[in-house]
C-alpha cells in the first residue's frame, strides 16, 4: 500500500460530525444543523446515503443506534429534525418488532422445481408460452436460468413479439472473455448495453427485468440485487398486446424464423403487469411467499401444463437453493421515516438496499462526552495517535473520525495494520481515553465490513484474511489489557464496556470465517489476553469436536474449557446441516475492567440464613462459543468450566453461578449478566462446571458471604439447642407446676405468666421433635404450622409482658377485666390470625424443602420475622422505660444518704438500679432474639444467641420461680401454716386477760419486699383473712403463737378472734 493511497483513504476518514457547542435549552439545536438534543438523547441526522445495514453499523460505531420508533411519541422529536433541515427523502429507523430469522440447514433450504432443459445437440429447441397478453404500461418477468458453461455465443432467454412489432421485448446473454455471462434488455426494438452480469459457473440464478412506461425506466436484477439500471427507448408508448412469448430463441419474426437460441435449463418463469421494487425481487430470489399484491398483478405463474414446447426440449427436475422457504412470511423492507409525509403515521417500508440518509441516537451525556474527545484528539495528539500519524505520513488524527465506516477488507487492514504498529511502538505509555475510544470504534466498523465471497483473483487472499484477523486481535488484545483499566473506569461515559470489544470480535470471525476457512480446517490466533481458535469439520454420523481450552500455564492445573455435547453436534447432522464451524474465545483479563464498585445485583443463592449475603461480581474469565451451521449462527447448548477464588483473604466465601452476557438485556448500555438457561453441574475445589442452553459469552459470577461455620460447630449448636431446649422445658414446666401448687394468689401478671410459659414450652417441645417429623411430608407441615403458631404466641405473651409492665410503670387506666380480654386477644387471636393468613395466601411455599420450618426462600418467612421484629421493638422501648424509673429511684434514695458516703452509694445504686431490670428483664421480654441479627458475623455470637434463647425457659423459671418474691411469700406461708399446725396437737388456749403491768409484746412479720418487677398485686379484699403471729411475752418467757381471724360481721363491722397457743413443752 503506497503512501499516497494510504494519505487519500486517512483524509477521508477526516469528516468531522459535530463541531459546536450545544447552547442551554431544555430541547435545543445545536450550531451543526445535523444533531438535535434533547433532555436525555441526541438525535444525529447523517445526510449521507447508505444501504440500511451499513447505516446501522455506522451507528454502532457512534456507540449508539439507528433511531428507533416503537412508539407514537417517539416520532415528534426526529420529523421535528427532518423538517428543520428541510429534508424530504425518507431516512433509515430501526424497526424493533422486525422478527429474527431461525438458522436452516442448506440441505433444507432447496426446493424441487419442474424445469425445461434446452439441449446444445439441437438449435431448434424452443418453448412457447400460452398466454394472451394486454398492451402493458409496465412490465416484470423474473426467470431461473442455468447456463451451459461450455456455450460462449448470445442466447436468448426469452423474447416477445407482437404482431406489428417483432423485438418488442426480449432479455439476451452473452459469455465475456472473463467468462462472466453478461445480459441485455431490447425493449421496443432498441437493444440496451450489456452491462448485468454473473459468473458462467453452471449454477442456477435468479434473473428479473422490470420495466415502466410513465418512468421510461428498466433494470436488471440477478440473485436479488440490482445489477444494471437506465433510461429505455426513446418511443413512450405501452408494449403491444396480443404478442407471443418464447423461451429459448429470438424471433425474428412474428412467432417463427428462430436465432439465437439458449442452451441450458430453465424454470420458475412468471410475469407482472407492474414495475416490481427491489424488495419484493429479493424476496422471489429466495422464494419467499410472495405478498397479495403480487399475486393480483400476476400475468402468468409457471405451470408447464401452460407451455408448449419443441420435442427435443426435455421436462427436468431441478434442486434450486431457496433460503427463504422456510419463513412464513415475505419480508417487507426495512423501516424508514418520511418528514414531509401527510401519511400518519409517517413511516414505510423500503428496500433495505436503497442508499437513504438515517437517524441516530445516543444519549445526550455519551454525545458531548465524545465531542468533547475528538476536539481534545485534534487539538492535542497523544503518543499513541502521533505515531499513527507518522506511520501514515499525515499530520492529522488518523482515528476516531470515520464517517461512513469502512468499504472493504482491504482498507480495514490498512488502518488495523498502523494500529497495531504504533501500539506496539507506544507501548511503554498508556492508552488514553480518546485512544481507546477510536480503536473501539475502528474495531467495531471493522468488524461490520462486508465480505464477498472470494473471487478467481483473490484466490491466493488466505494469508491477507487470517493477517487482517491477527491485527484484530492484536488491538482488541491491548485495549482489553488491565494496564488500562484506570482508563476504562475513564471513558465509562461513553463505551458500554469491555464487552463491546467482545461483541465486535465475535462479529468479526463470523462474518470473515468462510474466508478466514477457505483453505484450512483449524485457526488458531494468540495474544497475552486472548485466545481465538477456529475449528471446521463436515458433519457426518458420529462426529464430534474436541474441547477448546484457554492457554496453558504453569500455574494453571484445572484449565477454562468449554464443549459442545456430542449428541448435539449429531442432532445438527439429523436436521440437514453438512459443515460446521466452530469459534471459540477465551478473554482473560476482562474481569479488573468492570467496574467494581457496580455491584452485580442478583438473588442470593444461599437462602437458609447460615450465611450474610455481601454481593455479586465477575470471578472468572469470559470464554465464548459460536456455532456455525452451514455458515449460518446456530444456538446450542454446551459445558464449559472455569476457574476462580474459593475464598478472600478476610474469610469470606464466594459461591459460583453460571452466567452469560446478555445483550438483549438493557440494549442501552450495552447488556447485563444473566442466569438464564445455565446451571451449576458441578462445583470443585477452585474451579466450577456449568451447562447452559444456548452458545454466547459465558463467565462465572461470584456471590460473597460470609464465611461458613465448620461441620463440628454446626453439630455443636445443634447439640447445645438440643440440651438447652430440654432444660427450658423442664424449668418451664417446673414453673407452671409451682404457680398452680403453692396458691399463688390470682394476678394479671400471674396469667401472663402461665401463658407464656404454655407458649414457650409448646414451641420448645416441637423444636425437639421437629427432626424426627422432617421424615413425613404431612407430618412435617403440621410441626411447621404448629411452630409457627406457638413461637408466635410465645412472643405475643412476651408482648403482652411488656404492655403490663409499662402499665406497672406508667399509669394506664384500663380496668383489669378488659385488659385481660385485650392480653388474651394479643397472646393468642393475633397469632392464630396471622398463621390462618400465611396458609391461605402461601399454602404451596409455605414449608421448607429440606426441614420443617418455614420456607426462608420466599416472602412466607416474613410471616414471622416481621411481627417478631414489632414484638422486639416494643419490649426494648418497655425496658428503656424500667429502667428509667429505676435509675430515678436510686437516684432519690442516694439524695438521703449522708454527705460523706453519697457519692460512693450513688454511684454503686445507679449501677445495680440499671443492671438488676436489665438482667431480668431481657430474657422475659425476649430481647436476646436480637443476637439473631448478628448471628452471621461470628461463629462466638452464634453460641451466645443459641445460649441465649434455648435457655430461655430455665431464666424464666429463675426469674418466675426462684426468685419471685410471691412465690417465696406463698412457700413460706406454707411452712408457717404447717409448723402453726404442729402446735395445734400439743397446746392449749390461752387467754389474754389484762394486767396492771401490760405485757410487752411485739409482732413479728416479715415486711415485704421493696419494689421490684415481681411484687404481685392481689386481685381485692377477701371474706375471710387468717395469718399467725409470733408474740413475744415477758409473762410467758416464752414465745406464744397467736392466730387469729378476720371475718365480716353484719353491716360494716368486722369481728377479729384470736387464738393463743402456749407451748407446753410437746
Amino acid at each position: 500500500m503506497t503512501g499516497a493511497l494510504l494519505t487519500g483513504f486517512i483524509l477521508f476518514l477526516l469528516k468531522v460530525v459535530c463541531e459546536s457547542e450545544p447552547t442551554h435549552a431544555g430541547t435545543d439545536r445545536v450550531e451543526d444543523s445535523h444533531v438535535h438534543l434533547t433532555p436525555q438523547w441526541a438525535l444525529q441526522l447523517v445526510n449521507d446515503s447508505l444501504p440500511f445495514s451499513r447505516a446501522d453499523s455506522f451507528c454502532r460505531g457512534q456507540f449508539g443506534s439507528l433511531l428507533p420508533l416503537d412508539q407514537l411519541e417517539d416520532q415528534e422529536e426526529p420529523l421535528e429534525l427532518l423538517r428543520q433541515i428541510g429534508l424530504r427523502s425518507p431516512v433509515w429507523v430501526r424497526d424493533s418488532s422486525r422478527p429474527v430469522s431461525k438458522p436452516v440447514a442448506v440441505s433444507r433450504q432447496y426446493l424441487q422445481f419442474s424445469a425445461l432443459n434446452f439441449p446444445k445437440e439441437s438449435r431448434e429447441g424452443f418453448a412457447h408460452v400460452n398466454i394472451s397478453l394486454p398492451a402493458l404500461s409496465s412490465i416484470s418477468v423474473c426467470v431461473r436460468v442455468q447456463w451451459d458453461p461450455e456455450w460462449n455465443e448470445v442466447s436468448t432467454i426469452f423474447s416477445y413479439a407482437a404482431p406489428v412489432f417483432t423485438n418488442e421485448f426480449q432479455l439476451r446473454g452473452q459469455v465475456d472473455v472473463q467468462g462472466r455471462i453478461l445480459l441485455a434488455l431490447i425493449i421496443h426494438g432498441k437493444h440496451l448495453p450489456y452491462k448485468a452480469s454473473f459468473p458462467n459457473n453452471g449454477e442456477w440464478h435468479h434473473i428479473c427485468v422490470t420495466w415502466r412506461r410513465n418512468s421510461n425506466q428498466w433494470a436488471i436484477y440477478v440473485d436479488g440485487d440490482k445489477k444494471d439500471m437506465g433510461s429505455g427507448s426513446d418511443t413512450y408508448r405501452d408494449i403491444y398486446r396480443d404478442g407471443i412469448l418464447i423461451l429459448g430463441q429470438d424471433q425474428d419474426s412474428f412467432g417463427g424464423n428462430f436465432t439465437e437460441p439458449f442452451f441450458g435449463n430453465i424454470t420458475d418463469l412468471n410475469v407482472w403487469n407492474m414495475s416490481l421494487e427491489a424488495r419484493h425481487v429479493h424476496s422471489l430470489s429466495s422464494c419467499l411467499p410472495s405478498s397479495p399484491m403480487l399475486t393480483q398483478d400476476m400475468l402468468f405463474s409457471w405451470n408447464l401444463d401452460l407451455i408448449s414446447s419443441h420435442p427435443v426440449v426435455q421436462k427436468v427436475q431441478a434442486l434450486l437453493f431457496c433460503p427463504g422457504v422456510h419463513q412464513q412470511m415475505a419480508p417487507q423492507g426495512c423501516r424508514t421515516l418520511q418528514g414531509w409525509s401527510e401519511q400518519q403515521p409517517p413511516l414505510g417500508l423500503t428496500d433495505c438496499s436503497d442508499l437513504l440518509p438515517f437517524i441516530c441516537r445516543s444519549s445526550r451525556e455519551r454525545y458531548l462526552r465524545m465531542k468533547q474527545m475528538r476536539e481534545s484528539q485534534s487539538s492535542q495528539p497523544t503518543a499513541f495517535m502521533n505515531q499513527l500519524m507518522k506511520l501514515s505520513n499525515t499530520s492529522e488524527p488518523v482515528l476516531g473520525q470515520q464517517r461512513l465506516g469502512l468499504d472493504g477488507l482491504a482498507q480495514a487492514s490498512v488502518l488495523l495494520n498502523m494500529s497495531a504498529q504504533a501500539l506496539e511502538v507506544t507501548q511503554q505509555e498508556r492508552l488514553q481515553p480518546a485512544d481507546m475510544v477510536s480503536l473501539i470504534q475502528l474495531l467495531s466498523v471493522t468488524a461490520d465490513v462486508p465480505s464477498q465471497p472470494p473471487s478467481r483473483a483473490e484466490n491466493g487472499s488466505q494469508e491477507n484474511f487470517q493477517e487482517l484477523g491477527q491485527h484484530f486481535i492484536s488491538v482488541a488484545d491491548s485495549i482489553i489489557s488491565e494496564d488500562n483499566t484506570l482508563t476504562w473506569q475513564a471513558i465509562k461515559e461513553v463505551v458500554n464496556g469491555p464487552m463491546d470489544v467482545v461483541k465486535s470480535i465475535d462479529r468479526m470471525v463470523t462474518r470473515l470465517s468462510p474466508r478466514l476457512m477457505a483453505e484450512t480446517d483449524h485457526l488458531t490466533i494468540r495474544s497475552p489476553n486472548i485466545k481465538l481458535e477456529v475449528q471446521q469439520q463436515r458433519l457426518q454420523e458420529g462426529s464430534k469436536v474436541p474441547s477448546f481450552c484457554g492457554p496453558e500455564t504453569e500455574k494453571l492445573t484445572k484449565l477454562d474449557c468449554i464443549s459442545v455435547p456430542r449428541q448435539k453436534i449429531q442432532d445438527l447432522h439429523n436436521n440437514g446441516f453438512y459443515k460446521l464451524t466452530l469459534v471459540n474465545t477465551w478473554y482473560g483479563s476482562l474481569r479488573p475492567l468492570f467496574n467494581p464498585e457496580e455491584n452485580i445485583s442478583m438473588v442470593p443463592t444461599v437462602t437458609d440464613g447460615s450465611q450474610r449475603y455481601l454481593g455479586t461480581f465477575l470471578g472468572s474469565s469470559v470464554i465464548s462459543t459460536t456455532v456455525l451451521g452451514d455458515d449460518q449462527p446456530v444456538s446450542m447448548a454446551v459445558h464449559f468450566q472455569l476457574q476462580h477464588r474459593v475464598q478472600d483473604s478476610v474469610g469470606n466465601v464466594f459461591d459460583p453461578v453460571c452466567a452469560f452476557w446478555d445483550f438483549d438485556l438493557n440494549p442501552e448500555a450495552g447488556g447485563w449478566w444473566n442466569t438464564k438457561g445455565c446451571e451449576v453441574v458441578s462445583k470443585y475445589y477452585g474451579y466450577t462446571v456449568c451447562y447452559c442452553n444456548h452458545t454466547t459469552n459465558f463467565a462465572l459470577l461470584l456471590q460473597v458471604y460470609e464465611a461458613q461455620r465448620s461441620p463440628e460447630n454446626e453439630k455443636a449448636l445443634q447439640v447445645l439447642t438440643f440440651i438447652g431446649c430440654g432444660v427450658s422445658l423442664c424449668g418451664l414446666l417446673f414453673t407452671f407446676i409451682l404457680f398452680i401448687a403453692v396458691g399463688v394468689p390470682k394476678s394479671d401478671r400471674t396469667t401472663v405468666h402461665k401463658n407464656l410459659i404454655v407458649a414457650l414450652g409448646m414451641a420448645e417441645l416441637l423444636l425437639m421433635c421437629s427432626d424426627w417429623a422432617s421424615e413425613n411430608e404431612a407430618a412435617c407441615f403440621l410441626v411447621t404450622a404448629l411452630l409457627h403458631l406457638f413461637f408466635m404466641a410465645s412472643f405475643s405473651w412476651m408482648l403482652v409482658e411488656g404492655l403490663l409492665l409499662w402499665s406497672k410503670v406508667v399509669s394506664v387506666n384500663i380496668s383489669e377485666d378488659r385488659r385481660m380480654k385485650l392480653y388474651y386477644l394479643i397472646g393468642w387471636g393475633l397469632p392464630v390470625l396471622i398463621v390462618g393468613v400465611t396458609l391461605v395466601i402461601s399454602v404451596n411455599k409455605y414449608k421448607a424443602d429440606d426441614h420443617c420450618w418455614l420456607n426462608m426462600k420466599t416472602d412466607t418467612i416474613w410471616a414471622f420475622v416481621g411481627p417478631v421484629i414489632f414484638v422486639l421493638v416494643v419490649n426494648a422501648v418497655v425496658l428503656c422505660r424500667v429502667v428509667m424509673v429505676t435509675v430515678s429511684s436510686a437516684h432519690r434514695r442516694a439524695k438521703m444518704l449522708s454527705p460523706s458516703s453519697a457519692s460512693k452509694m450513688q454511684t454503686f445504686d445507679l449501677s445495680w438500679a440499671v443492671t438488676r431490670p436489665v438482667l431480668i428483664l431481657l430474657p422475659v421480654l425476649g430481647l436476646t432474639w436480637l443476637c439473631g441479627v448478628l448471628v452471621h458475623l461470628s461463629v462466638v455470637v452464634a453460641y451466645i444467641f443459641i445460649a441465649l434463647n434455648s435457655f430461655q425457659g430455665f431464666y424464666i423459671f429463675l426469674v418466675y420461680a426462684v426468685y419471685n418474691s410471691e412465690v417465696r411469700n406463698a412457700i413460706k406461708r406454707i411452712k408457717e401454716k404447717r409448723k402453726a399446725l404442729s402446735f395445734t396437737n400439743c397446746s392449749q388456749p390461752t387467754s389474754f386477760l389484762p394486767s396492771q403491768r401490760a405485757p410487752i409484746t411485739s409482732w413479728s412479720r416479715n415486711p415485704p419486699t421493696p419494689y421490684s418487677p415481681e411484687t404481685s398485686e392481689t386481685s381485692g379484699p377477701t371474706s375471710s383473712t387468717s395469718t399467725s403471729l409470733v408474740i413475744k411475752n415477758e409473762s410467758f418467757r416464752k414465745e406464744s403463737f397467736v392466730s387469729f381471724s378476720l371475718k365480716q360481721a353484719s353491716g360494716n363491722q368486722q369481728v377479729v378472734q384470736l387464738t393463743g397457743f402456749k407451748p407446753s413443752g410437746c
